[in-house]
């Protein structure tokens, strides 16, 4: 193998949670750290723009494309899941929503035995990263991660959805838009009309330390344990094998997919797996890859009687002029996502919080034919969509490798709907849903009878069309989940691996239970307190 200078840390993945760590641990000057990303830089024009998420969808030279198995729930489809490999990772080509869930996602953390997780203890953490740039007000932080209020630019549409709020009588407080309930303008992660990412936001201006390497285009391949403890990484780079010695700590941070990936090709986790497969088995724990948990949406369609950003985006003279306006000023829809407003609502009438988070978007849009490739396009007619999904899903599925080989995806299986009570959610959720369609306000917004009407629809009915048509939110999460027990967990309350010395996890794949909303903020709130926990070690 190829030889290369020794490293006090090691970060696998450059995604939301590695760009943190990278610039965190390097910011002493006291460590070399080494992150290495398994996609090409993010100075694309089309990852910077914000409205360029339709055209980063399908993009497989920084996106890994991913698709589910046949889920059963779901009639059978093959779920597409597009999760970044490029620097930012998937916080470089998401729809920009800034959400930190409920404050009891976290107290449940903590509840789960896991000290130090509660909402009051991790909020400091996010204020200390935050830099919250409101319409009304100068910032209320200075971190690094740019969080914009832009409710002022969202698409004037916006004031037929409050006043149904207002009319059914749900809050409309912009005071929740970071974690309450309520219908609300979404936070979005831009600064100055341009994505900020996790990559934009730390990683840049950490890139001149001398004692920070990036490596692009490189996969790491499996990390090499020794004497039960994590020595090095073994990483493919331009078709060359590298290995890679750390002196301190490898802290896997490489996302809900690839994290328990990687550890099974290291031969840690179930033990069959690693049997059947031919790998030698360093640790038998059964946990990784399981516990698999993502957020499972629907959209319904209305057309407008008025103008939306159908009226923009679906005419190519009026794209160049928006574009033209976005080159030079960096405003207009292009400087915008396409979730402008939503939040989280009650749909069950005895949940104990809100369980129900939705969207509102002024404009209508349709995926790809199953298989397809093309970018995510709008309708030419104006319309606008209702989006829910559950908040906190109970349904929960799996990641396993098929083989022995780092080039081939695993298997993802969602398990989508197996639990009755997500049955139970779905309707529940749907019959809010059309209320809104019924309320006058949104009558009134009516170009043509609603195409889903939820209000004439049985129960068995919204099921069917939601198992026919419902997919991925995109925020897998859980497969690698922190517990205190190695019999039910992989990490401990430290984001250690139990069992295994000096190898870390920390992304997405730790949460012990899904957050009720947008994953990039808690999890780059996690690597925030995960660097915290790893220099107080050192000092310890």
């Amino acid at each position: 193998m190829r030889p290369i200078s020794d490293f006090d840390y090691i970060i696998i993945g450059a995604g939301s949670a590695g760009c943190v760590l990278a610039d965190r641990l390097s910011s002493s000057g006291k460590f070399k750290v080494l992150l290495i990303e398994a996609g090409p830089t993010d100075n694309r024009f089309w990852v910077k723009t914000p409205i360029g998420y339709g055209m980063t969808f399908h993009d497989e030279t920084i996106n890994w494309a991913y698709h589910t198995v046949p889920e059963t729930g779901l009639g059978n489809r093959e779920l597409y899941w597009p999760r970044g490999k490029i620097l930012g990772g998937s916080s470089s080509i998401n729809a920009l929503v800034y959400h930190h869930g409920q404050p009891a996602d976290y107290d449940d953390w903590a509840a789960a035995g896991n000290p130090g997780w509660d909402y009051h203890a991790v909020k400091p953490v996010y204020d200390g990263f935050e830099d919250i740039i409101r319409t009304d007000t100068h910032p209320v932080s200075m971190g690094k991660l740019t969080v914009s209020d832009v409710a002022d630019e969202y698409h004037p549409l916006k004031s037929y959805f409050f006043a149904m709020a207002d009319e059914m009588g749900l809050q409309n407080d912009a005071a929740c838009q970071l974690d309450g309930e309520g219908i609300y303008p979404y936070f979005i992660t831009t600064r100055k009309g341009q994505r900020c990412s996790s990559s934009q936001a730390f990683l840049t201006p950490a890139r001149g330390r001398p004692n920070l390497t990036i490596m692009t285009n490189s996969m790491a391949t499996r990390i090499e344990i020794a004497d039960g403890r994590a020595v090095a990484v073994h990483v493919m780079q331009k078709g060359k094998a590298i290995r890679l010695a750390a002196s301190f700590e490898i802290i896997l941070s490489a996302g809900a997919v690839n994290s328990p990936q990687i550890l099974q090709l290291s031969g840690i986790g179930p033990g069959t797996i690693s049997q059947s497969h031919g790998i030698d088995s360093v640790l038998d724990q059964p946990n990784v890859g399981l516990h698999l948990s993502d957020h499972l949406g629907i959209n319904y369609y209305q057309k407008a009687n008025q103008p939306t950003m159908n009226a923009i985006l679906g005419s190519w003279p009026r794209v160049a002029l928006a574009g033209l306006q976005y080159l030079l000023q960096k405003k207009g829809p292009l400087s915008l996502g396409v979730n402008q407003l939503g939040g989280l609502l009650y749909a069950q009438p005895n949940a104990p919080r809100p369980d129900m988070q939705i969207y509102i978007n002024p404009i209508t849009y349709r995926p790809a034919p199953q298989g397809g490739r093309r970018p995510i396009l709008p309708d030419r007619e104006s319309g606008f969509i209702f989006s829910f999904n559950a908040c906190r899903p109970y349904s929960t599925g799996r990641i396993e490798i098929t083989v022995p080989d780092w080039r081939q995806p695993p298997r993802i299986d969602g398990n989508y709907l197996s639990d009755q009570r997500d049955l139970d959610d779905v309707v529940a959720m749907a019959r809010l849903i059309g209320k809104m369609q019924d309320s006058a306000t949104i009558k009134g917004l009516l170009a043509a009878p609603c195409e889903t009407r939820l209000s004439a629809m049985s129960d068995e009915a919204i099921i069917d069309d939601f198992r026919e048509r419902s997919g991925t939110v995109f925020h897998p999460c859980g497969t690698c989940r922190m517990g205190p027990d190695a019999a039910h967990a992989v990490v401990d309350s430290s984001l250690r691996v139990h069992g295994i010395d000096r190898l870390r996890i920390a992304d997405a794949s730790v949460f012990p239970n899904i957050t009720s909303a947008n994953l990039n903020a808690p999890t780059i709130m996690l690597a925030h307190k995960a660097a915290q926990l790893i220099l107080a070690a050192q000092t310890s």
